[in-house]
C-alpha cells in the first residue's frame, strides 16, 4: 500500500528496531531514546496487523438518548453563554445570567436533539459501544543512519533480531 502523503517518506522502510506486544513499551522505548538526546524525527511507531475492537458497554434507551443530549447539550451551551458574556456590554446584562441561560437553552436542545436522534435510528442500533483500534504488534522503526546508536541506548544486541543459532550438523 503506498504511503497516504507521496511527499512524505515510509517509515515501514526503515529497520525494524525492536518489536512490542503492547503500544505503551514502543512508546517507553522512544522515550528512552528521546531522554538520551537521540534525534526522535528518525523514529516510527507502527502498528501491525491492526483491527478495530468494538466493546458494548450498554443499552440504549430512551433515558440514555435524553440524559446523552442533555450533558452534551449543557456543555454546548455553558460554553457559548461564557463566550457570549465575554462580549456583552456590562449594562445590558449580567454575564453570570448569559452563561446560566447557555447552559439552560442547551440542555433543552440537547435533550431534544438526543431525542430525535434515536427516533431516527429506528431502533437499529440500540445498544452504546466504545471502538478502538489495536495492533498485535508495534514495530519501533528507525531511519539506517541512526540504528546502531538507537540499539546502544535501548542495550541491544548489535543485530536484531539476534541470529538463530546454528543447527548442529548431522554425519550420515
Amino acid at each position: 500500500m503506498p504511503p497516504v502523503n507521496p511527499q512524505l517518506p515510509d517509515p515501514t522502510r526503515d529497520p525494524v528496531l525492536a518489536s512490542f506486544d503492547n503500544y505503551l513499551l514502543a512508546q517507553e522505548a522512544v522515550d528512552k531514546l528521546s531522554d538520551n538526546k537521540f534525534p526522535v524525527q528518525k523514529v516510527a511507531i507502527v502498528g501491525v496487523d491492526l483491527r478495530m475492537v468494538e466493546q458494548v458497554i450498554g443499552r440504549m434507551s430512551w433515558g440514555r438518548a435524553a440524559g446523552g443530549g442533555l450533558l452534551t447539550g449543557a456543555w454546548f451551551g455553558l460554553l457559548l453563554g461564557l463566550f457570549v458574556s465575554f462580549f456583552a456590554s456590562a449594562e445590558d446584562s449580567n454575564p453570570t445570567t448569559l452563561i446560566l441561560l447557555g447552559l439552560i437553552y442547551g440542555a433543552g436542545f440537547g435533550i431534544i436533539f438526543g431525542l430525535v436522534s434515536y427516533w431516527m435510528t429506528g431502533g437499529k442500533r440500540d445498544f452504546l459501544s466504545r471502538s478502538q483500534i489495536v495492533a498485535t504488534k508495534y514495530d519501533v522503526h528507525v531511519t539506517a543512519d541512526g540504528l546502531a546508536d538507537a540499539r546502544k541506548i535501548l542495550g541491544l544486541a548489535a543485530q536484531w533480531p539476534p541470529p538463530l543459532p546454528d543447527a548442529p550438523e548431522t554425519t550420515p
